[in-house]
């Protein structure tokens, strides 16, 4: 361990029996260069087709995407980087069990289209604290998820990604792992900083395509390596690493590696943890994270909402196929790397002395490819990393601009609110880098398990919280704040534990605290997510229950309720406050701002003339280019237009029975796969 920590991780020289010291040929960087210029040029072309100069065109892409780039935006949002070094790598140390994460998301990202997000678009939010504010009062709550959602993000998203991207560019390029890092965060902040939530689909739906395909002819190469998929069940358990203690089961594949269902005490999924404890990390995933549901939110109405979701899980089929299996074929042709079992000779290969399973998709990329095929991968993994990097950078800025800024400063104007969001991006930069040393060190080796251990401690009290929400009336604010605040003291107890302890290798003897040694993480998420509902239930009945306005429009049951005079209400005081406060500046919830220090709304329109005119063309071009221009009497027409969208649950009853038929069978697709490998 000590190796590890006091050493760069991933040298160059430590890798060097792993890789092959070689640069990319002219074709691999052709490749590279038009996968740039391709990303480029579609980031522009959505800079100037949408409006990112208001609240709604930035966050939401002005409520106007049809159903296929929301899809692809849900499915390159998901399957990062992370997903490519971590399926890969979970699959080679212990087979195709990780797939059940995959699986279980097919079932559950429906439920978000058809359960979840008509109860939002019925209560016109932009951000899901927001939601909790409107349905349980007060702002607590609201700042509360605010702040955990973000520590959230770059616990398990930011970090994660950009540790798995810059892992593989430096394994493939030898560059140093931090100096990796920068580049990449530089190429992405730039059109996510400019373009907001439309420059973010729309990149990610090219992305996808170029992500499918790469993926898709190295499989093909991987599974003719090995003769196919018989080959594959027969030969993965004869990869054993040369150098290992003969004495121990240390480099040894797993006797279950080809089933889903798994011993429930000795395993290392456990098949009742596979089907409850992970299905609640799940739910708030798919169901309440501001990454996805912002996504889903942006489509132009329910039904392309509900096709980008069934589009997203037919997409959820394809990660066992272009991930998992191509990672257990990368043990069975570099046994002595991927499947290493002496720390010395792991800490030689790839610095981790816990494990280099990791590094198995890199190496089939690396070793297995042509030329210019070499630069093809080279940019799915550029284009998983920055689609997922450039999702959560957004909604973390939409997250942290509109619950905790606007908090703070409720007078804050529209040009400011655009400003902190873009900034906010470059913080949560710095603060995810220096998080990485700890992502590396974690979980023996393991990326993907890091992600879902972490997940199962901090993930299933919001989930319940957000279900009690929208599917209770009973459930107030006492029992949702308590409720969360003792749920997340349990998950991070246990999380803190995690890290205090480590995992034993194979070879030692298990001494970590009993609710570590004995209590798997997918099981301590059932216990944590019948703590929490425990808690709020108790709470919300010996409390007073939640007024009219706290449910309306704001739970499954009362969605097509009548608006409560309550927005109008807010709507006549802001007026009032206009006209009597000096220094009064509100934003509206449709994106525009009223008049500042007093002056008509008129006067500010010919103060923003005047000075727009004095403006350089150099200066204009930078504001255009970073999505801050200042619009004229179009500003004030244009916002109204998603606010049509906004509480429109109605459904064309032709292509509501297309898509209720796709449901069907994109849920039957799911069940068989999960029976055929069980």
């Amino acid at each position: 361990m000590e190796a590890t920590t006091q050493s760069p991780p991933f040298t160059t020289a430590g890798s060097a029996g792993a890789f092959p010291q070689q640069s990319l040929e002219a074709v691999d960087i052709v490749v590279l260069v038009l996968y740039f210029v391709c990303v480029l040029a579609v980031g522009l072309w959505s800079m100037w087709k949408t409006n990112r100069s208001t609240v709604d065109g930035y966050f939401l892409a002005g409520k106007n995407m049809i159903w296929w780039p929301v899809g692809a935006s849900l499915f390159a949002s998901n399957v990062g980087s992370g997903h490519f070094i971590g399926l890969a790598g979970s699959g080679a140390a212990s087979g195709i069990a990780v797939t059940a994460y995959e699986w279980n998301g097919m079932f559950i990202v429906l439920l978000l289209a058809w359960l979840f997000l008509p109860i939002y678009i019925s209560s016109g939010v932009t951000t899901m604290p927001e939601y909790l504010k409107r349905r349980f009062g007060g702002k607590r709550i609201q700042i509360y998820i605010a702040v955990l959602y973000l520590f959230i993000y770059i616990f398990t998203k930011i970090s994660v990604d950009m540790y798995a991207g810059a892992v593989f560019i430096q394994q493939a390029l030898h560059w140093d792992l931090y100096v990796a890092v920068v580049l990449l965060l530089a190429i992405t902040a730039l059109y996510t900083v400019a373009g907001g939530l439309a420059a973010v689909i729309y990149t990610d739906a090219l992305q996808t395509v170029i992500m499918l395909i790469g993926a898709l002819i190295l499989m093909v190469f991987s599974f003719i390596q090995v003769d196919g998929w018989e080959g594959l069940q027969d030969k993965y358990f004869d990869a054993i690493p040369t150098v290992r203690d003969t004495n121990t089961s240390c480099g040894l594949p797993r006797q279950d590696a080809f089933h889903l269902f798994r011993d429930p005490v000795t395993s290392d999924l456990p098949w009742p943890g596979v089907l409850v404890g992970m299905t609640v990390p799940s739910i708030w995933y798919w169901c309440t994270d501001q990454v996805i549901v912002q996504r889903s939110l942006s489509a132009r109405n329910m039904l392309h909402a509900k096709g980008g979701s069934l589009f997203a899980s037919y997409m959820k089929v394809l990660p066992f196929f272009i991930m998992v299996l191509p990672g257990m074929i990368s043990r069975i042709l570099y046994p002595d790397e991927v499947a290493c079992a002496d720390p010395d000779i792991c800490t030689q290969v790839c610095g981790n002395a816990l494990g280099c399973s990791d590094i198995a998709y890199p190496m089939l990329v690396m070793k297995l490819l042509p030329v210019g095929l070499r630069g093809l991968m080279m940019s799915v993994m550029i284009a998983a990393l920055m689609s997922s990097l450039t999702s959560i950078f957004n909604s973390s800025s939409t997250i942290f601009t509109m619950d905790l800024w606007r908090y703070f400063r409720p007078r804050a104007s529209e040009w400011e609110l655009m400003i902190v969001g873009r900034v906010f991006v470059l913080v949560l930069v710095v603060i995810s880098v220096l998080w990485i040393p700890l992502v590396q060190a974690s979980q023996g080796g393991q990326l993907f398990i890091y992600i879902q251990s972490i997940s199962s401690y901090l993930q299933p009290p919001i989930a319940i919280v957000f279900m009690a929400g929208c599917f209770w009336k009973r459930a107030n604010e006492k029992g949702a704040f308590w409720g969360l605040a003792l749920g997340m003291l349990s998950g991070c107890i246990r999380m803190v534990l995690d890290f205090v302890y480590t995992a034993p290798q194979c070879n030692e003897e298990d001494t970590r605290p009993a609710v570590l040694k004995y209590i798997h993480y997918l099981y301590y998420s059932v216990i944590l997510s019948v703590f929490t509902l425990i808690v709020v239930v108790v709470v919300s009945l010996a409390t007073e229950p939640p007024d009219k306005e706290n449910i309306t429009r704001l739970t499954w049951y009362t969605r097509f309720d009548k608006p409560v005079q309550r927005a109008l209400e807010i709507k006549t005081v802001d007026n009032d406050r206009d006209s009597s406060s000096p220094d009064s500046q509100q934003v509206n919830r449709d994106g525009s701002y009223r008049g500042e220090n007093g002056h008509d709304e008129g006067q500010e329109l010919s103060t923003m003339e005047d000075s727009h005119k004095q403006d350089s063309k150099v200066k204009s071009a930078i504001l255009w280019i970073c999505g801050l221009e200042r619009k004229n009497e179009r500003d004030s027409q244009e916002p109204p237009k998603p606010e049509l969208n906004t509480c429109c649950l109605d459904e064309d009853p032709c292509m509501k029975h297309i898509v209720n038929a796709n449901l069907i069978i994109c849920m039957c697709t799911a069940v068989f796969l999960w029976a055929y490998f069980a």
